[in-house]
């Protein structure tokens, strides 16, 4: 069953790749449990189906990266960008991309977070296996408060002009 506003997130297991090492947490992927990630925060997060992928690159990643600061004026504390990907992939993708501090790249390797969402894919016949449909949603404190999901090959309701628009 998809996840719809509401809904408190399912917990689950995301990695990031530390640039920086700082306490208690070392250069490299490091797994971060969900539930701890959004206490008392308000995310908006988004998925795309790949990195290194044409409009998740040109159009999708650069619109959060660009309107980081916007977010924030409206009480965002963090954008999440989450792919069905490696640590290792999603934090070149975030420096390609110069996501820096701005985008948090989430990844989810197995998908087991992105089926738990009901938010999965299977692009197997298009030689990508299971990845996560095209989506943006605004969460405070783990319960969705805006999700927009969008149609097969669009890319028009998750794009960070639209959902800044709902925070």
């Amino acid at each position: 069953m998809t996840i719809k506003v509401g809904d408190k997130l399912p917990d689950g297991t995301l990695t990031e790749y530390i640039e920086t090492a700082s306490e208690g947490c070392s250069i490299g992927p490091q797994a971060f449990k969900v539930s701890d990630l959004v206490k008392g925060k308000k995310i908006v997060i988004f998925a795309v189906p790949g990195a290194f992928t044409p409009t998740c690159s040109a159009k999708h990643l650069p619109g959060f990266v660009q309107h980081h600061d916007a977010f924030k004026a409206k009480g965002v504390d963090e954008i999440w960008c989450v792919a069905v990907n490696d640590a290792f992939v999603m934090g070149a993708w975030g420096r390609d991309q110069k996501a820096g501090d701005k985008v948090r790249m989430m990844a989810d390797g197995g998908a087991t977070w992105t089926k738990a969402l009901g938010l999965d894919m299977d692009l197997t016949e298009r030689g990508m296996g299971v990845r996560s449909k095209r989506y943006a949603a605004i969460v405070e404190d783990g319960f969705v408060k805006a999700l927009e999901v969008e149609a097969p090959g669009a890319f028009e309701v998750s794009a960070a002009e639209a959902v800044l628009k709902q925070v």
